[in-house]
């Protein structure tokens, strides 16, 4: 009987509440709790909370609120018993400032307040995210640390993260990304009790340490990883899973002569004069043109007319006939900050140049000496202008090197700054993922050989100098082209000729674990040119095919005449797939762009078989049926098209390989 009694005392025990019940049954209900919403009420009296619009998605800052103020007891949401759930997610979208070196700031803690000890919480300094947590062994208790490296977190955007805690296992995942999974020799306790804790949001209970940024969303989902029930996302800088009601929508309804019931701003600024660039740290901001009388919208890369005429393309007329050293084969516009708009033409002979815009006109403003050049890159690393040329041929002394430039702000020009091995370079491209800096190259030929290795460059800011990082297999490689999709890097190459063809196989690279990999091949004819471009949230994927060659087959006028591609991004099936097919004469390049709320795409056409003397052609996207001819431009062995704006209109300027000739052309709005 005492047996009994003893066994019947010990499962009782079992059932207790905030003892042994975790083991048996949730603490709370298995759904998402909006840690944000219990802290802050739906008519948002909490003190010195504000409600901020930055790239159009409302935030709460809370850095003016008492700490004190923005808490609550742990029992609210762990109500059947007292113990911390062993697995669990936590979701957070915060914008967060740029921060000194050695400062970190709290996202939120639960702190036993009669020891004032911190049981868990959040914080991050600029290169880690640390997940904090208690661990107990008899009488000791200590405080344990995981930290994320690299989370790009103070780059001034919004971000979603999913911290996902299951034993000892902590993944983390960045804005729908690939996830950071440690595995921790110290486990997360399975019954670390909250009893008499509370929830701090943005604070350790203190000021010091306190959040400055905006947050948007804090949920806590008990018992399962949320990263699935965000992701995909079109949008996974925002990915949502709840957010207070005071961010759900300002109806704006006032009764009588009330204001608003809580704070409410929007970082706004507009710029005026002429048109200033619309880069990532001009995001969201609006520019007023005085002039043509219109508010302007930064979005991704480009201007959007907020409040103006529409415009349209009505025609386009011949704006500066540009005589250049010799044949060009590629172009660069680009701007310096308060040095102006300037193009790079790439000739063929020994000296390239680079003109000025001056007075409504490019005028001749530096000559540089290159070797067959066939293309110019402009970049920039922090406040270091850069421009860097692709050459064909081997210098005086029989050595094949291409060279980047630095803009010298003393002497406002170019001077030499790095040479690279390259080998019958074609072109340049330079891009940044996660905030590093990188050259591709695209080697054409080695001797006869066109199966070479291209290069994929580093910066290395400790060198300050471009290092090799990877080198890819291409096929008489023409052209490099990157673009992002949400968290994905993305880099295409042209391969134009593997030695006996000119049908060959071009690729699409995916950036994985620190380097490119294959992640779709195109069938392409002497592909010289791809442009990546965007309408609405569609991605597109352009193709300029040049001709078929093989060498068992006699060449033929017609081979010169054939389809181009356009591919789009089909997001389900995670693959390009064929868009519209379009009719070209030896394309050598694309370039797309805007004109109001138009989208246009123009191609270089070179060689019809018979005569260099072809026109060029300027598409306009009409949805449904795709793009449609709808201007045809008289040109001379088109090499390449460029397109930029001042403040007196838009422009397109080609290049001829076949003549020392440039033009600038207008395009002419209504």
């Amino acid at each position: 009987m005492s047996v009994l009694l003893t066994l019947c005392v010990v499962l009782l025990s079992l059932a207790t509440p905030g003892r042994g019940a975790g083991r048996w049954g949730p603490c709370t209900d298995l759904r998402p709790l909006d840690i944000l919403a219990e802290a802050v009420p739906p008519d948002g009296t909490a003190v010195g909370v504000r409600v901020t619009q930055v790239q159009g998605a409302r935030g709460l800052q809370l850095s003016a609120a008492d700490p004190q103020d923005l808490s609550f007891p742990a029992s609210r949401i762990f109500f059947r018993c007292d113990l911390f759930p062993e697995e669990f997610s936590i979701v957070v979208t915060l914008k967060v400032p740029s921060l000194p070196a050695k400062k970190n700031e709290y996202l939120f803690t639960v702190v036993a307040e009669e020891r004032d000890s911190l049981l868990l919480g959040l914080r991050y300094s600029p290169a880690q995210l640390h997940f904090l947590f208690l661990r107990e062994a008899g009488a000791r208790a200590w405080r344990a640390r995981v930290s994320f490296r690299g989370p790009a977190l103070t780059d001034g955007r919004w971000h979603t993260l999913v911290l996902a805690v299951s034993e000892g296992s902590f993944s983390l995942t960045t804005d729908c990304g690939l996830p950071v999974d440690i595995m921790a020799d110290m486990p997360f306790p399975a019954t670390l009790s909250v009893q008499g804790a509370r929830f701090f949001i943005g604070s350790r209970r203190r000021t010091k340490g306190q959040f400055t940024g905006l947050v948007r969303q804090l949920v806590l989902l008990p018992g399962s990883d949320a990263t699935p029930r965000l992701c995909p996302c079109r949008n996974p800088e925002l990915a949502l899973l709840s957010t207070p009601p005071i961010l759900r929508g300002l109806t704006g309804k006032l009764e009588d002569n009330e204001v608003l019931k809580y704070p409410y701003e929007t970082d706004m600024k507009v710029t005026l004069g002429s048109r200033p660039p619309c880069t990532k740290a001009e995001d969201t901001q609006f520019w007023f043109d005085a002039g043509r009388k219109g508010l302007y919208l930064c979005v991704g890369s480009e201007w959007v007319s907020v409040l103006a005429a529409k415009e349209r393309l009505d025609y386009v007329e011949e704006h500066q006939s540009l005589f250049t050293n010799a044949e060009t084969l590629g172009i660069e516009v680009f701007v310096i900050p308060e040095a102006g708009l300037f193009v790079a033409t790439a000739n063929r002979k020994t000296t390239s140049a680079i003109y000025k815009w001056t007075d409504g006109k490019f005028s001749s403003y530096q000559d540089i000496p290159t070797h067959q050049a066939q293309s110019w890159r402009h970049f920039t690393i922090g406040k270091k202008i850069f421009l860097v040329v692709a050459d064909f041929e081997p210098n005086e002394k029989g050595q094949e090197f291409s060279v980047i430039y630095k803009w010298s702000q003393r002497r406002l020009r170019f001077t030499p700054y790095q040479r690279v091995l390259t080998h019958s370079a074609r072109d340049w491209e330079a891009f940044e993922v996660a905030g590093e800096h990188f050259l591709a190259v695209a080697n054409h030929r080695e001797g006869d050989n066109h199966n070479i290795n291209s290069v994929v460059y580093k910066w290395n800011p400790g060198t300050r100098l471009f290092e090799a990082n990877q080198t890819i297999a291409t096929s008489g490689a023409y052209d490099w082209e990157f673009f992002t999709v949400g968290p994905y890097a993305f880099l295409a190459v042209a391969n134009a000729f593997n030695g006996t063809s000119t049908r060959l196989h071009s690729h699409l690279y995916v950036r994985l674990g620190g380097s490119f990999q294959i992640f779709q091949s195109f069938l392409t004819f002497g592909a010289a040119d791809w442009e990546v471009f965007h309408i609405g949230e569609r991605v597109f994927l352009a193709v300029a095919n040049s001709h078929r060659y093989d060498v068992e087959m006699q060449v033929q006028n017609d081979s010169y005449v054939i389809n181009s591609v356009i591919y789009e991004l089909n997001v389900t099936a995670q693959t390009f797939v064929r868009f519209q097919e379009i009719r070209t004469c030896s394309a050598l390049d694309w370039e797309f762009f805007s004109v109001g709320e138009d989208y246009f795409l123009v191609v270089a056409n070179s060689f019809d078989g018979n005569t260099f003397s072809v026109n060029s052609i300027i598409y306009r996207w009409q949805g449904y049926e795709g793009f449609v001819a709808v201007h045809s431009l008289p040109t001379f062995g088109c090499r390449d098209w460029e397109t930029f704006r001042t403040a007196a209109g838009s422009y397109l300027v080609y290049s001829s390989a076949k003549e020392p000739l440039s033009r600038v052309l207008k395009l002419r709005t209504g």
